[in-house]
This record gives structure tokens, C-alpha cells and sequence, in this order.
């Protein structure tokens, strides 16, 4: 359901940029003259996407990761030997040790009623001893206590790994966001109303903008600019529905971007047309939508800065410590420069830049990879092999009830799949975005063959999965591709009456195969969890919520949607904790609390593994950990 937008020119310095695509588009990355620099002259920092540490153990106990064996053998490595040494009488006390470092930093001990570390070998500890941003000591809080240990004591606090959101748009969010909110407008006469709010509040001359429109206010039918009523004539109008996969543009907008007629992208965007081959104001996919945002007057760099500021400051504050970014769109390498500037990012940001159909081919996105500051990195590439049922734009193997859904977003897909292999060859995580049955078949197969001929080089994901039957479940058991989902599009969005238009337009049959977590997870997949922020809330305890309870947690009138795909507490933390690291190649420093990890963790002021679903939403967050220092306290 990404409310991605491509971007052609990410990460490149405006001097490199073609001329005759030189302000085309309002989302650019101005990089302040900074040249994308050859991967092998990067600094070594943390190890990236695609480099498991070998003899990592999986979350079910396991000694290593699917397919480890075969990446040693690719790669030409020795299997690593785990360290026994240094630990003696430690060992024997319940405690987990790195050895100790002469003229370190002061050690900071952390310490709680329980500690959940999601690490098989010490499941359950009281204290968590950190030096220099790293776990250096896990078990008895007792036992670690000494002389130069720092104590932060949470009393009777959980302490978890660190949450990640596992797919996001905090960049483009904030374009995507701009305007009035008609996420809880369910008709169209509450829509033109907040539209008409809005419109007496704008200065002369100003866009009438709104974001979050549910399609069901349309009955099923393509919209128009006419239904957005009186407000939006008249006047330069830009609606986004809540997908951020299509818009509604007034006819006044239209004109700005000299929108008379059809126009052929290389995606399978379309601008919807009446019988007379007039544009109705309806744009489906990005770049038709980009047509019309590109006359769209920006938000200013520094009310990104602060708009972006306050995201993060939110997503700490209910718990994140770190998120995956589905885009590097401009200005995202600015924006967070200029906040490292200021101090430290709250959370860590692992950004995974768009590569779309009409781009030239993955030098780009490629030459991004191994960027990074303090807290961000750029680890991986986006692409989207679909769009959304909603607007007939998910690739299905049968057409859905309205006759569509029988493309994929690239016309050409060989030049999907070359692009894929060149960047699996290249050892680049992919993160794609595949909705629909056969979209996530065509990829899922991808990546199964991939590996098989060339060796697990890289760390994949598919993102969404809204739709599968059980033999491409069975797939996800592979290895080849973690899943990366989103339990607020199932619960959100849709009824277990199935009026909803995801459920209308799909028929039972793949209504029945929607949203299988649980079916996933039961045949040994990684299921990373995520919000999708702006499309749904970014809130995990929401999420968490409700991925237990396949409803909305705070409305228990509600049915449960095909219940028996609910996963059970352990999964849903797992999911935003070491599935999530699994998800991204970091499982062997992120994602659980043990010797030599990140010390990145989330403050529960109630145990997330024994707390009732409908309480959980809006359980209480205490405090959050990065690199070992308090960022929400």
C-alpha cells in the first residue's frame, strides 16, 4: 500500500544532474554538492545489508540462518568460531559476557523487572550491562553491579529489544501529509465539508490540499473531481487518497500541469479519462500523480527539518528506536544531515532508495548504497512490481470484479527481473513491493532463482502481501524472501462483512487467501512488521494490538477478519525486534539483547508478552534506548 513516490534523481549533487530533467520534479535530493562516493572508498561502519554474521542464530533457537552454510561457501569464508573464552565464573553465575576492555568508557547497567531478550541462549534477564553503544553483559542486575557501573534502574519496567518499524515513509510522509486530514471523513458529504473548512482557512492563492481519503466514500466507482463538491472548484485542489497511491486533482490543478488529455508513462500509471477523452481528475499511480505535484509549491526545507524532527520525536516516543525507510527521495539526505547537525537522531533510519520503470537501470540507486551519518544508513532498494487492489493496480492472476488487475507496474518486466539480479549480484538487499497473487508469485520465484543460481548474496523482502494462495505461502519457508507486513491495512481498511473495497473488488476466494501472518510464520518465513506510516498510524502498540486481535483493539464491536491468521504475542514482538533485523541483514547486531549487539531498547511499563490485547494499544512506554544512551526517559 506504499505512498511511495519514485524519484529519479536520488542522492545525485545538483551539478550532476541531466539538464533536461533539472527541476521537473519538486521531490529531489539536494545532496549539497556531496558526490555519491564508490562503495569501496566508504568507511567501514556497522556490517551492512547482505553480510549475516556467520553462525548468527535464528529466533527458534536454531544455530544459524537458512542458507548460512551456502553463503560461507559463496563468499569463500571459514565458518567463524563462537568465542568461549573470558567468560568463567560469569558463565556459571547466569551471565553473558564480551571480554572486558582495558581504558574503556563507563559501563551503564540497565535494569528491570524482566528483561526480554528474544536471545535463545538467556532468554529472561534483570539487567543489561552497555559500554561504548554496545551490550557487553546480560543476566542478574545483582551480578552486574560495580564499581564505575552506571545504574538506570526502571524498577518494575520490561525492557525489550528495541522496536523497529519495519516499513515507513518518514521523507515523503511529510509531503504526503500536507493539508487537511480526511482519514475519518466516511462519506462524501463529511469529505466536501472538511474540504470547505479548509478552504475558508487558506490565504489568497494558496493549493486546497487533503490526504487520507478512504475510496469507499465513492460507492466502488472511479472518482472525480466534481465529487469532491463545491470547495474544490475554483481553486488549484490536490486530494491524495489514503493509499497514496492515487489522487483527485481539480480542474484548476489540471490546468497548472497542463493536463488536457491522456499521456502514456512508462509504468502502467494512468490519468483517468471521461467518455469525451477529458481528464476527470483522477490519477492513478505515481507518476501520474507526480504530473500534477510537480506545479505543487513545496514545503520549504525548514519546514521539513521540523516537521520531520517532530515524526521521529513521535515514533520514539511510543516506543521505536529505529525504523526502515522506503525511500531516499529528496531532500531525505539533507533533511537528515541538517538534523545530525543539531544532535543526535532519535532513532536509527535504514533508508531503502525507489527504483522505478523509468529509471535508467540500478547504477543510481547503487552508487547511494553505504551512505550514512551517525544513526542513518542507506542499506537497500525499493521497487514496486504493483500497486493497490483498491485502485485495480495490484498485479492478480485472474482479473479482479471490476475487470482489472492484470498488469504489472513495469511494462517490461525483463527489465524487472535484470534490474533484480543485477542488484542481488551486486549483494543489495531488494525490498519489493508486490500486493497482488501474481505479483508476489513473479517475485517470490524471482528470488527463489536468484539464490539457487547465484547464492544468498543479498537480504530480500516483499513488502505488503495482501494475497496469496497456499503454494506461494509454502514459498516464504525458502529463505529467499523475508515478508515485510503491515497488520493496520488489514484492520483499517477493511470489514470481515467484506463491504470494504479491497474485499469488493477481489471475491471471496482471495479475500480468504488476504493478510496470512499467521500461515507465513507456521512454514518457518520472517515476518517483519511495520506501520506504513503516513498510509496507516505508526503507533506499534496499535499494531501490536490488533495483529493479535485482527481487529481494532479499541473497538470490540468489531469482528475479528479470518481470525486464525492472528499472530500470538511472542510474534508480534519478533516482528518489530529480531524478524525485523532478520528482514534487513542485521540480525547478527540488532534485534535481540545480547553480547555484542546494539544497545538499542524499548521501555514497557507492562509485560507486551502477557498483556491483554485490548490493553496493550495503549500500554505504557517508559523509555527508549539507543547506542546505549536515553532517548525518551
Amino acid at each position: 500500500m506504499d505512498g511511495g513516490r519514485r524519484p529519479r534523481h536520488q542522492g545525485a549533487p545538483p551539478q550532476e544532474r541531466d539538464h533536461r530533467t533539472a527541476g521537473r520534479h519538486r521531490h529531489r535530493l539536494r545532496a549539497g554538492g556531496r558526490r555519491p562516493v564508490p562503495l569501496r572508498s566508504l568507511p567501514r561502519g556497522p556490517r551492512g545489508a547482505g553480510r549475516p554474521r556467520r553462525g548468527a542464530r535464528r529466533p527458534d533457537g536454531a544455530d544459524e540462518l537458512p542458507g548460512a552454510a551456502d553463503r560461507r561457501a559463496a563468499a569463500g569464508a571459514r565458518p567463524r568460531r563462537r568465542h568461549r573464552r573470558h567468560r568463567g565464573v560469569r558463565e556459571a553465575r547466569g551471565l553473558r559476557h564480551l571480554p572486558q576492555r582495558q581504558g574503556s568508557a563507563v559501563r551503564r547497567l540497565y535494569v528491570a523487572q524482566i528483561v526480554h531478550t528474544l536471545d535463545p541462549a538467556a532468554p529472561e534477564a534483570t539487567g543489561v550491562l552497555v559500554e561504548d553503544g554496545r551490550v557487553v553483559a546480560v543476566g542478574d542486575a545483582a551480578d552486574l553491579r560495580g564499581t564505575g557501573v552506571e545504574v538506570v534502574d526502571h524498577g518494575d519496567a520490561v525492557l525489550t529489544p528495541g522496536l523497529v518499524d519495519g516499513h515507513a515513509h518518514p521523507v515523503a510522509g511529510l509531503e504526503l501529509t500536507d493539508g487537511v486530514d480526511l482519514t475519518d471523513a466516511l462519506d462524501l458529504d463529511a469529505v466536501r465539508a472538511l474540504l470547505a473548512e479548509e478552504r475558508d482557512r487558506l490565504a489568497p492563492g494558496a493549493w486546497l490540499k487533503g490526504w487520507g481519503l478512504n475510496p469507499v466514500v465513492f460507492g466502488g466507482r472511479a472518482p472525480t473531481a466534481e465529487d469532491l463538491g463545491p470547495a474544490f472548484a475554483g481553486i488549484p485542489g490536490y486530494v491524495q487518497i489514503y493509499d497514496g497511491h492515487a489522487s483527485i486533482a481539480s480542474r484548476e490543478a489540471l490546468a497548472l500541469a497542463g493536463v488536457d488529455g491522456p499521456i502514456t508513462f512508462a509504468s502502467s500509471s494512468r490519468v483517468d479519462l471521461d467518455a469525451d477523452g477529458r481528464p476527470t481528475g483522477y490519477l492513478v499511480e505515481a507518476d501520474a500523480c507526480e504530473v500534477v505535484e510537480k506545479v505543487i509549491p513545496p514545503l520549504t526545507i525548514a519546514e521539513q527539518v521540523d516537521r520531520l524532527r517532530a515524526l521521529l520525536g513521535g515514533m520514539a516516543a511510543v516506543g521505536y528506536t529505529g525504523l526502515h525507510a522506503m525511500d531516499f527521495r529528496d531532500p531525505a539526505h539533507e533533511l537528515v544531515t541538517l538534523l545530525e547537525e543539531d544532535g543526535e537522531l532519535p532513532l536509527r533510519m535504514g533508508f531503502n532508495p525507489m527504483l522505478m520503470p523509468e529509471d535508467d537501470g540500478p547504477d543510481g540507486v547503487l552508487a547511494l548504497q553505504g551512505q550514512h551519518g551517525r544513526r542513518w544508513r542507506v542499506e537497500g532498494v525499493k521497487l514496486m512490481v504493483d500497486g493497490t487492489i483498491d485502485h485495480g493496480t495490484g498485479w492478480l492472476e485472474y482479473a479482479d470484479t471490476h475487470g482489472e488487475g492484470l498488469d504489472a507496474l513495469w511494462r517490461d518486466f525483463d527489465r524487472f527481473r535484470d534490474a533484480v539480479m543485477m542488484l542481488h549480484r551486486a549483494g543489495v538487499n531488494c525490498a519489493v513491493h508486490a500486493i497482488g497473487d501474481r505479483g508476489v508469485r513473479q517475485v517470490i520465484e524471482l528470488f527463489v532463482a536468484l539464490r539457487e543460481q547465484h547464492g544468498p548474496l543479498a537480504r530480500h523482502r516483499i513488502e505488503h502481501i495482501e494475497t496469496i494462495p497456499d503454494d506461494v505461502v509454502k514459498m516464504f519457508g525458502s529463505g529467499a524472501a523475508a515478508a515485510s507486513m503491515q497488520p493496520l491495512h488489514c484492520t483499517c481498511f477493511n470489514r470481515a462483512d467484506r463491504s470494504d473495497s479491497w474485499s469488493q473488488r477481489l471475491g471471496d476466494i482471495r479475500v480468504d487467501n488476504g493478510f496470512r501472518w499467521s500461515d507465513i510464520r507456521s512454514v518457518g518465513g520472517v515476518v517483519a512488521l511495520g506501520s506504513d506510516w503516513p498510509i496507516a498510524p505508526y503507533d506499534p502498540r496499535w499494531i501490536m494490538a490488533d495483529a493479535r486481535l485482527r481487529r481494532r483493539f479499541d473497538r470490540p464491536e468489531m469482528e475479528a477478519i479470518r481470525p486464525e491468521q492472528a499472530l500470538d504475542a511472542r510474534q508480534v514482538l519478533e516482528g518489530f525486534t529480531c524478524h525485523a533485523a532478520l528482514a534487513s541483514g542485521e540480525e547478527d547486531h540488532r534485534g535481540r539483547i545480547a553480547p555484542g549487539y546494539d544497545a538499542d531498547f524499548t521501555v514497557f511499563g507492562a509485560d507486551p508478552l502477557t498483556t491483554a490485547p485490548e490493553e496493550l494499544g495503549t500500554i505504557e512506554i517508559r523509555g527508549t534506548v539507543v547506542a546505549g544512551e536515553a532517548v525518551v526517559t
